[in-house]
């Protein structure tokens, strides 16, 4: 048995463990932390420079919380600080960039029928839009157009919705709204990386040599961190996205992520409402369903009618399994027994569009998906799902043995 497509395989499933956990750990604590902030009530005989305090209760015991807007008079003995939940999140995230998306270019980041790109020219601008993202953003948020907050999010927005766009201009969709999820998670965790702790470590040192802090420092950490409350929502959708296909694989893929940007902030607005005791401003739910609504019209809206071109060439890496022994055979079974559902134009029963966007109606895409097709129906038995389609043992064992010949051929 080939072991490589197996480590691989789990080496993927352990950075996208890790990237959960990490992430779980971040937005959690970002979304308690902002809910404490504006939960926070003043009262007389707060200690000097406290702005409020909030009483919670949570697993049996009471907790007393106070808040310095910028710092106390001393430096306590020992501070907690909230810093490696984000790096975390980022770097685990980076790396399953790395693995799926630049590993896998030919089959995940470059799609020749969007813009037929070399696989080095595709990660050259996958990493360049990533990174020039962040400088922009915070080159905007220093100037003095930063000042008006509200202005500052409505340009923000605007960005994101043009980095949508072009990203469906450069790669596949799936690689499109992962990429504009990794533009935005980028901005979120450089906030806490560049800004926010360096400029908490400053009012530390202020407080070191007995100085007073600037409340300045405090002010734009409190402003960049109201940004990743915003944006942490569609983030989350956007990681997610490439599990559906009428997400990711649809004409209008980078409206449907615009109008969840909108979404994100229709949902935090009434969580914050509600956790500043200004009111449940329901109406952010039924604006909710709506723009959910416009996505799932938006996700059928001008669908190609398929045009499958069965004579298309086989991709050069997926050559030598095409050329190997049993292949015929194995198409047939993949023909038989998954293209009902994996196909431009699926004819089973609450299938709208192909699984993950992944066709298998031509020789050329079965052999493009010999690895999956290996992992998902020949060593396992995730394909067909609950087995609808009847595939027998030795079939599964036919596609095994096909993959792991042609594999160690190329050794």
């Amino acid at each position: 048995m080939d072991s490589y497509p197996i480590l691989w395989d789990w080496l993927e499933f352990a950075l996208r463990w890790l990237h959960v956990i990490t992430g779980i750990a971040w937005i959690g604590s970002s979304f308690y932390f902002i809910a404490l902030d504006l939960g926070l009530r003043q009262r007389p005989g707060l200690p000097e420079g406290a702005h409020g305090e909030e009483w919670q209760v949570h697993g049996g015991g009471f907790y007393h919380i106070q808040k310095y807007l910028v710092a106390p008079e001393a430096l306590p003995e020992h501070v907690t600080w909230f810093k490696w939940e984000s790096y975390s999140t980022w770097l685990s995230g980076f790396a399953m960039l790395v693995v799926v998306y630049y590993m896998g270019a030919d089959l995940y980041l470059v799609d020749p029928q969007v813009l037929d790109l070399p696989v080095w020219a595709a990660i050259l601008i996958s990493l360049g839009s990533i990174g020039l993202g962040w400088v922009a953003y915070d080159l905007i948020c220093k100037s003095p157009f930063g000042e008006d907050n509200t202005k500052l999010m409505l340009l923000l927005y605007v960005i994101l919705v043009v980095m949508a766009w072009a990203y469906t201009m450069v790669f596949s969709g799936r690689a499109a709204l992962l990429h504009l999820g990794a533009f935005t998670a980028t901005i979120m965790s450089a906030n806490v990386f560049l800004i926010i702790i360096p400029n908490q470590k400053i009012v530390v040192a202020d407080l070191k040599a007995g100085r007073t802090p600037d409340p300045i420092y405090g002010k734009i950490a409190k402003q960049r961190s109201t940004h990743n409350n915003y944006l942490t929502l569609p983030v989350l959708f956007l990681m997610l996205s490439n599990h559906y296909p009428l997400a990711f694989a649809t004409e209008y893929n980078w409206a449907i992520a615009a109008l969840v940007f909108l979404m994100g902030v229709t949902i935090r607005h009434f969580f914050n409402s509600m956790h500043a005791r200004k009111g449940m401003p329901w109406w952010t739910w039924g604006a909710t369903a709506l723009l959910f609504a416009a996505v799932v019209w938006l996700s059928q809206l001008g669908r190609p009618v398929a045009e499958v071109d069965y004579e298309a060439a086989i991709p050069a890496e997926a050559e030598r399994f095409a050329a190997s022994e049993h292949f015929a055979d194995v198409a047939g079974i993949v023909a038989g027994r998954c293209a009902m559902c994996h196909a431009a134009e699926p004819f089973w029963d609450g299938i709208a569009i192909a699984p993950k966007g992944v066709m298998l109606e031509t020789e050329a895409q079965i052999a493009a998906q010999a690895r999956a097709i290996y992992l998902q129906a020949g060593i396992s038995h995730a394909m067909p799902p609950a087995n609808v389609s009847f595939i027998e043992p030795q079939e599964r064992a036919l596609i095994a043995a096909w993959y792991e010949a042609a594999a160690g051929g190329a050794e």
